[in-house]
């Protein structure tokens, strides 16, 4: 039965909660693999062990971005073609994406396992830290190339119709992952290695009923002979697609070492745990926001391929009014709020009224984040990857990198402000800008939205 008709029928607000809702739910509850694995280490292994866990991080990171690139590219154009009244060409997508999922997931898991070492030393690991982050990694990494193939099978679920499945396996995996940590951390006395191995057991899991769903002949969309048949014009389409939520996720890295760097030159470390705090509260709104977009994502995608302008206007007003509400909660409640948000992460006082400061400066222009955002996601929706690209990265390349590095040498040397000040102030400076791109771009493509 095609799980798609409704997306053309039935209204639009009451589409996008289904389909947001789900995905709001799965953001959250997917945070608790790794916030699940710090209890724990932390609780029954040591603070050497959660030390040699969080020099991981940036490396799941990557490996979680590489999923975003088949995940995101494949989920956006089956929409799309299912939109279109093409199914045949949406069981090709699946099979396409599925095959570039392994030989992706493939490669990175192998070019892991060569240079672990050596990648774990780049991330921060110490001879007191890298036995534990050696211990980990070894074990966690099969379980992640399992995930980018999950990240792709649950993206195409929710694409063909099943947003509740793809929440209810990420869930499910997540609820597993916590139950598995004290069985083997404490009861089995596996430390570092038995949260690995209740990861990796817990991937698995979601990875083999995602492919399940894909195998049952009742699934609207589902694996078939023709479908495994590479196309590279698929491929393409599935990478260039996926390519900005990738790089997003790749430049976030490189610059928030960028910020950390600068904090510690201008502020010391009290200004990167400042800052650590209020990108906490900040990467919390970002899951809510996220969410909504991957809502929105199917029912922009089906409506642009099948030409309901009307529909897609709407969709897309609605998820930018529901985002930039959000936006808009958490930068009143930072702002009004900061020593309150501050004491939920430290007692210290210095860095309690240090935090106030961050807290302010990184979320008043959230709506406008949240603004960039819904633009982004929805230029991704509808096959306009470069679009999407310029968006999402212009906020921190072509702004916030450079503001941030030069703001605090105009204004010490000036003697207006503080190094420390600039580099706070960089975040509001930049969050202006990139909603100002945002919206010329989106003026430029007006025609999208035209009969």
């Amino acid at each position: 039965m095609d799980r798609t008709k409704d997306l053309e029928t039935k209204p639009i607000g009451q589409l996008l909660f289904t389909y947001a809702m789900p995905a709001v739910i799965t953001q959250v509850i997917a945070s608790v693999y790794n916030i699940a694995d710090r209890i724990f280490i932390g609780q029954g292994v040591g603070p050497l062990a959660i030390a040699g866990l969080a020099v991981t991080f940036p490396m799941m990171n990557v490996i979680h971005a590489f999923g975003s690139l088949i995940g995101a590219g494949s989920s956006a154009r089956m929409s799309i073609v299912l939109g279109q009244k093409d199914t045949h060409w949406a069981e090709k997508i699946l099979g396409n994406s599925t095959i570039l999922g392994i030989v992706l997931g493939l490669t990175v898991m192998t070019f892991g396992y060569l240079f672990l070492d050596n990648l774990l030393l780049l991330f921060g690991a110490t001879e007191n830290t890298l036995q534990y982050a050696r211990e980990y990694m070894l074990i966690v990494l099969p379980g992640m190339f399992l995930t980018t193939m999950t990240f792709n099978l649950t993206g195409l679920i929710r694409a063909s119709g099943y947003p509740n499945k793809a929440m209810y396996i990420m869930v499910g995996g997540a609820l597993l992952n916590t139950l598995l940590d004290p069985l083997f951390i404490y009861v089995f006395d596996l430390g570092i290695r038995g949260a690995a191995w209740a990861t990796t057991i817990s991937m698995t899991c979601t990875a083999f009923v995602s492919t399940a769903h894909f195998i049952n002949p009742s699934a609207f969309i589902r694996f078939k002979s023709h479908a495994w048949e590479i196309k590279g014009y698929i491929c393409r389409n599935i990478l260039a697609i996926g390519l900005s939520p990738f790089l997003m996720n790749l430049v976030a890295a490189g610059v928030v070492a960028l910020i950390n760097l600068q904090l510690i030159r201008y502020g010391g470390d009290m200004a990167v745990g400042s800052y650590g705090i209020a990108n906490t509260f900040g990467s919390f709104l970002f899951l809510f926001i996220f969410g909504v977009c991957q809502g929105m994502q199917p029912i922009a995608g089906y409506n642009y391929g099948a030409g309901h302008t009307d529909r897609l206007i709407t969709v897309f007003k609605l998820t930018v009014k529901t985002t930039v509400i959000i936006g808009a909660v958490g930068s009143l409640t930072s702002c009004l709020f900061p020593a309150t948000l501050s004491k939920a992460f430290t007692t210290d006082a210095g860095l309690i009224s240090m935090t106030r400061s961050a807290l302010r400066y990184y979320m008043v222009m959230f709506p406008i984040i949240a603004f960039t955002i819904s633009n982004s996601q929805f230029f991704m929706s509808i096959d306009k990857p470069w679009i999407s690209i310029v968006t999402s990265l212009s906020r921190q390349i072509l702004f916030l990198a450079p503001v941030c590095f030069l703001l605090p040498i105009l204004l010490e040397s000036t003697g207006w402000a503080s190094g420390l000040t600039g580099i706070w102030m960089s975040f509001p400076i930049s969050d202006i800008a990139g909603g100002l791109l945002a919206a010329c771009l989106l003026y430029r493509q007006r025609h999208i939205f035209k009969d």
